[in-house]
């Protein structure tokens, strides 16, 4: 079966203001576009798969975009908009009032015969996750699962459609996701919780559920799939070791702790004491990676091609793609790199761009722990990102642009220094030999922490130069004032409320 298209072009038209409609609609390659990028004082741009087209030299006006937002649905918190019975997506940019002063109308596409390539693992009853780069087709994949699922299968299929991008504005889903049931979302932050309302109140089979991207939603997923529901899910992230390396979301493929094994069980292992483990068993049974519209790479069983990676071991996934008759074609084809191996090569010339956590302090204990590590400029230098958990729910520009690169992402739970640390360590693969290091980091934070909510000093444990030094820089970055004490080896930091001791 080949892929048929339908886009619903001509209502994206009727939106727009007709001196940018007139020439859009007077190109050949209109099927191909993209999104129409209006911004108030600028020429108003087309943007297609190889090309920008500016399709007026009149700038665009508060009138045009106006004109716009009074044919469209309404914003919701995410800035997002549709029109009724499609799935064109209309972003806005606000000003610092709040006034919308730019929109990006992006075109939404129903593909029909996108999952022939997978059909099998869907009609298994295992659960799938879905990865790969923005605008690699994952949405357009769920949307016609929801479909088969409903119509061809005949189950009862829950959708939860956080921005309306699976189908489309309105109170009337699209057709493309056949007779599927759709649960809409307030507002992201509340996704976690429609996922348990789905599975608690509406008895489904099967849900369905865009970008996983957070750990109470990647709770919510382990929820569901232990009540016995399928799931078919995307999640950020183009490659299973994407997913290994980020605490956040690592749950979804079992989780992974820290052991440490005695001497005899790590002799008989042929490893350091501090190992790597599988947590619990993945919420998804089958893993797969979506290279582009006609190929992908699946992993058939998480559970063991994650236990292998954790022990060094690559196991190759079946490449799957579609021939120039649409036929299915499967080879188990060895990766370009194995995980370990990819792992080695960050730690050969690690260069790590951090999102809102502190680069000084990173660089500090990089150099404590003797790792080879470069904290880079900008995310195209990188090689990892490193973020904070509070960092990485916001979703900033960064996260996309290293996502759409991707490039690793490292979630920390907090910017603390124990917490850089212990990322490090995991990364690097080496055993936590400094952690009386953290835990005099962790005891400063929480010296810190006692004299801001009211205590006049609080004296901390004898350390050396090095970590003192550093106790005093956290100190200082708190605005509280810092003294070492007593002579070595029994010098100490005690930190107190600036003002407050001499």
């Amino acid at each position: 079966m080949f892929k048929r298209i339908t886009d619903d072009l001509d209502a994206l038209m009727e939106r727009l203001p007709p001196g940018v409609a007139q020439p859009l609609m007077q190109r050949e390659d209109r099927s191909e576009l993209l999104e129409v990028v209006l911004d108030l004082g600028r020429l108003p741009e087309a943007r297609f798969p190889t090309a920008e087209v500016v399709l007026s030299e009149q700038e665009v006006s508060r009138e045009d975009i106006e004109h716009v937002i009074s044919r469209i649905g309404v914003f919701s918190d995410d800035n997002r908009a549709g029109i009724e019975r499609t799935l064109h997506r209309i972003s806005a940019i606000r000003n610092r009032e709040g006034r919308i002063v730019g929109l990006t109308l992006r075109v939404g596409r129903a593909v029909y015969g996108t999952i022939n390539i997978i059909e099998d693992l869907i009609k298994s009853g295992k659960s799938i996750l879905l990865l790969g780069r923005p605008g690699v087709g994952k949405t357009t994949m769920l949307r016609e699962v929801a479909r088969v699922f409903a119509d061809e299968l005949k189950k009862r299929v829950v959708v939860v459609d956080t921005s309306n991008e699976i189908a489309g504005d309105g109170d009337i889903p699209h057709p493309a996701i056949g007779h599927a049931r759709r649960m809409q979302v307030p507002t992201p932050q509340l996704q976690h919780a429609v996922m348990i309302e789905a599975v608690e109140n509406h008895m489904p089979e099967v849900i369905i559920i865009d970008e996983i991207g957070t750990e109470l939603e990647a709770r919510a997923a382990r929820t569901i799939a232990e009540r016995g529901v399928q799931l078919v899910a995307t999640a950020h992230g183009n490659t299973l070791e994407n997913l290994i390396m980020n605490p956040t979301l690592s749950d979804l493929i079992g989780g992974i702790q820290t052991v440490t094994l005695g001497d005899e069980e790590a002799r008989r292992r042929g490893t350091q004491k501090s190992i790597l483990e599988r947590k619990a068993p993945p919420t998804f049974d089958i893993l797969v990676e979506i290279q582009n519209w006609e190929r992908v790479a699946v992993h058939s069983d998480v559970a063991v091609v994650v236990d292998a990676l954790l022990r060094g071991r690559s196991i190759h996934p079946e490449v799957r793609w579609l021939d120039e008759t649409a036929e299915v074609r499967r080879e188990q084809v060895a990766p370009a790199k194995g995980a370990r191996e990819e792992l080695a090569g960050i730690a050969k010339k690690t260069r790590i761009y951090p999102l809102g956590v502190n680069r000084s302090r990173l660089d500090q204990v990089a150099k404590k722990m003797e790792l080879p590590v470069k904290v880079v400029d900008e995310v195209t230098d990188a090689s990892l990102l490193m973020t904070s958990k509070s960092v990485y729910r916001r979703k900033p520009q960064p996260l996309h642009d290293a996502e759409a690169a991707g490039i690793p992402i490292y979630v920390l739970k907090s910017s603390r220094i124990s917490q850089m640390e212990r990322a490090l360590a995991n990364i690097f693969d080496v055993e936590t030999s400094n952690e009386p290091f953290g835990v005099a980091i962790e005891e400063a934070e929480r010296a810190i922490a006692q004299v801001m909510e009211g205590r006049d000093s609080v004296e901390l444990s004898p350390q050396n130069a090095y970590i003192r030094l550093l106790q005093h820089q956290l100190a200082q970055r708190y605005n509280l004032t810092s003294r070492s004490t007593g002579r070595e080896p029994r010098r100490r930091v005690r930190i107190f409320r600036t003002g407050g001791e001499g």
